[in-house]
């Protein structure tokens, strides 16, 4: 709760607005939730797109782009697994705009509760920079990404256990400080 709090500070003391972000997210079994994180866009960044083009999006805040540098933005999500919302390692929720696209196949992912991580989190560490050097980040996104994180959650979905859950959380963890490099 210290760190909280020192987070909490830090972001009022640098753009104004509250300090969680809340944004509808689909979970299991198709039910709608309020996925929380610490606030890193200025106030109506979502009016300019869903998705986060870049590490230098001109919406992320100067300490937004710090938090987001090393996933502190997500703590907040403990708050989601505590209601039962989500899970540590499961599919990341999407949005429904994105979830609406899913085949029979793909929606196979909304039968288990999401995760703050995954495979496709280790993967894609440098999402955002892939949408920046994209034509069409959008497109990029539905067409290429959002099929590739949905194999690895279905690949996820028949094999997992807790030995592959520690793994996942260590793996990411790993992909978060190489990034930093």
């Amino acid at each position: 709760m210290p760190l909280f709090l020192i987070i909490s500070l830090v972001i009022l003391m640098d753009s104004k607005g509250g300090i969680f972000y809340k944004q509808t997210r689909v979970g299991q079994n198709k039910v709608d939730f309020k996925l929380f994180k610490f606030r890193t866009m200025c106030c109506g960044a979502e009016s300019s797109g869903l998705l986060t083009i870049g590490d230098h999006d001109r919406r992320i805040t100067r300490v937004g782009f710090w938090l987001r540098k090393y996933k502190i933005d997500e703590l907040p999500q403990l708050f989601n697994i505590l209601k039962g919302d989500m899970s540590f390692v499961g599919p990341r929720p999407e949005v429904n705009k994105y979830v609406e696209q899913y085949d029979l196949i793909q929606q196979r992912v909304l039968s288990v509760k999401p995760g703050i991580t995954d495979w496709a989190s280790i993967q894609f560490v440098n999402e955002s920079q892939l949408l920046a050097s994209s034509k069409n980040p959008e497109v990029f996104y539905i067409k290429n990404i959002i099929p590739y994180k949905i194999m690895q959650n279905l690949k996820y979905i028949d094999h997992n256990n807790l030995w592959i859950d520690i793994k996942i959380i260590l793996l990411t963890i790993k992909s978060i400080v190489l990034k930093q490099r």
